[in-house]
């Protein structure tokens, strides 16, 4: 039986001989003998919220795969299950990892740029910036029921997070703008637009809010390329639209299918942040840009060497610049309900229409208090003045002026 076992360093795997029998010490010591991490110094679960545990005393709170004796398979433990594993102050390389290539030898005269590649460190950040990302229920059930029921999760698709920061780092998403883009299987071509993400913009800004992360899918077909969390083109991407967001709470978050217990696909939403080193490494233009398709996907390129570890290499595992998050989920002051800009169906004032005769039952500022609604009435106001003073109403949910309701009342008539 092959267990996969996830650590903050990467994916591993290990081979148990005999399942039937297996128990968690047997998984802990062949962990030791295969991964080389010593049992004393383990902590195993089902859970990858061990993966955020800050120090031991956050990882006893993980109990399900404490007791020594358990058989792995009475705990659901089978075939290519993932096992969560967590150590502290253990300086491990993973087994498998990209071949690393030394720079430098005895006698050798070193030039500026050596001796600046040594001093650019590429290490792990345990601790993110955004200590929790909630989604509004709405605004993610809208993004994930495309992609999964339109798009069948066949090419890639991705939005731009707005919402606010609140106390303790914890950021709240809203609503998400998808911009016009094009995906493929493996990438996602941002075609956007810069008139459009002004109304975005003035909208979210009399809404009290901001632009605070990115999110976008995997397609299935990358199940069948290998084990990794995000790809070198994802990472360039999103590091790139990190150093564009201009806060250190931004968010990355990933949407896709995961196989369940049933053997049925279930849809998962994962929340990281690029660490530090990665957005720094980005503006400072160290990341080769060309990705070719033979490429391998588990690894970052640099133009220069950088020091990971001890070692000089010009390979990165991609994990090194995940920082994980952890998600909620909350009611937020905005519906859903209206259809999305830059989908497939063109969205006209016809939308508009049968979208204020469906909710007649509610005041007008309940109408109206949708993102994707109000960002086509901007394409009819003035952004400097109407869009603001429009938005600032559906915030404190006060009564819409007679005059844009009159407005509203006529472009929807007008459909």
């Amino acid at each position: 039986m092959i267990v996969r076992v996830r650590s903050r360093d990467g994916l591993e795997r290990v081979t148990l001989p005999d399942p039937s029998r297996a128990t968690v010490s047997t998984l802990k010591s062949i962990i030791e003998s295969q991964l080389g991490v010593p049992v004393a110094a383990q902590f195993l679960s089902l859970n990858r919220d061990l993966l955020l545990a800050k120090n031991p005393g956050d990882a006893l709170r993980f109990t399900d795969l404490s007791d020594p004796a358990a058989i792995l398979t009475s705990l659901g433990v089978a075939h290519g299950s993932v096992v969560f594993l967590s150590y502290f102050d253990l300086p491990r390389s993973v087994i498998g990892a990209p071949p690393i290539t030394p720079s430098g030898s005895f006698g050798r005269k070193m030039t500026m740029d050596d001796l600046i590649a040594r001093q650019v460190r590429v290490s792990r950040q345990e601790t993110p910036h955004c200590d929790t990302a909630s989604f509004d229920r709405d605004a993610a059930h809208a993004f994930q029921l495309y992609v999964n029921e339109t798009l069948a999760f066949a090419v890639k698709r991705g939005g731009f997070m707005y919402g606010r920061v609140g106390e303790g780092g914890v950021v709240f998403v809203d609503f998400i703008y998808e911009p016009p883009q094009q995906g493929t299987e493996d990438a996602l071509l941002l075609l956007r637009d810069p008139d459009e993400e002004a109304l975005v913009e003035a909208i979210a800004a009399g809404l009290g809010m901001r632009r605070v992360g990115f999110v976008f899918t995997q397609s299935v077909g990358r199940m069948g390329k290998g084990e990794y969390t995000l790809s070198a083109r994802e990472v360039l991407q999103a590091a790139e639209l990190h150093a564009e967001g201009g806060i250190e709470e931004w968010v990355t978050a990933l949407v896709k299918l995961e196989v369940n217990e049933d053997g049925a696909a279930d849809v998962h939403f994962e929340a990281f942040q690029m660490s530090d080193n990665c957005v720094k490494l980005f503006k400072d233009g160290l990341f080769v840009t060309e990705i070719g398709d033979d490429d391998n996907p588990r690894v970052s390129r640099m133009k220069k060497d950088v020091v990971v570890g001890v070692k000089d290499t010009r390979e990165v595992d991609n994990d090194f610049f995940l920082v994980p998050v952890k998600i909620s989920d909350h009611q937020g002051p905005l519906s859903s309900s209206f259809p999305v800009e830059n989908r497939i169906t063109t969205v006209t004032l016809r939308a508009l229409k049968n979208h204020l005769d469906r909710t007649k039952h509610l005041s007008f500022v309940k109408r109206i208090s949708d993102f994707h609604l109000l960002l086509l009435l901007a394409r009819y106001l003035d952004v400097n003045a109407d869009v603001p003073a429009l938005a600032e109403c559906v915030l404190r949910q006060t009564s819409i002026p007679e005059g844009y309701q009159l407005l509203i009342e006529s472009l929807a008539a007008a459909s």
